[in-house]
């Protein structure tokens, strides 16, 4: 297969786009970068206590500008944060300079990936469910509108997710 270009992951948390994203740089032999972890390299802390220091405000601020540099790369797979597609010069970033892959989950299947998980703010609250759905409702147009591929990853293993990417690629 030849190379696509830059591939970039977007989602909702736990649709599974680092997994996903690390796998699908392996297959295709390009660099995986994640823009929460370059933000948590940059700032020497996790992202919940960026959001406590600085508010979702600060976060997306950070956000955007590892979103306009990573997507300058080339040849890359990217994972980027679930609300990274809020802001439109990030969605003009995106939709502009590579492929964007919209790994969709349910609100059901991101509830069962995520429960567990302490590291994500926006769900520190007492009816993640509802926070979900009100996150789906507003981004899940955003992402569908730069989205060069949609694929549902509820039931589906990362293998056969970056089987699918490959084909739709193909």
């Amino acid at each position: 297969m030849k190379t696509p270009g830059s591939l970039f992951l977007t989602g909702p948390m736990g649709a599974g786009k680092s997994t996903i994203g690390r796998q699908l740089s392996k297959q295709l032999d390009l660099p995986f970068h994640d823009s929460d972890h370059e933000i948590e390299a940059r700032t020497g802390v996790n992202i919940p206590l960026i959001f406590d220091l600085e508010g979702e405000a600060g976060f997306r601020k950070r956000e955007s500008v590892v979103i306009d540099e990573l997507t300058q790369l080339a040849g890359i797979v990217l994972a980027t944060g679930g609300g990274a597609i809020l802001d439109p010069a990030n969605r003009e970033h995106l939709g502009n300079r590579g492929k964007v892959i919209y790994l969709h989950a349910s609100v059901n299947q991101q509830l069962k990936r995520t429960r567990m998980d302490r590291n994500r703010p926006l769900l520190q609250t007492e009816d993640p469910r509802a926070r979900l759905e009100e996150l789906m409702a507003i981004r899940d147009p955003l992402y569908r509108e730069i989205a060069s591929i949609v694929i549902d990853t509820d039931g589906m293993r990362v293998r056969d997710v970056v089987k699918k990417i490959l084909e739709m690629l193909e």
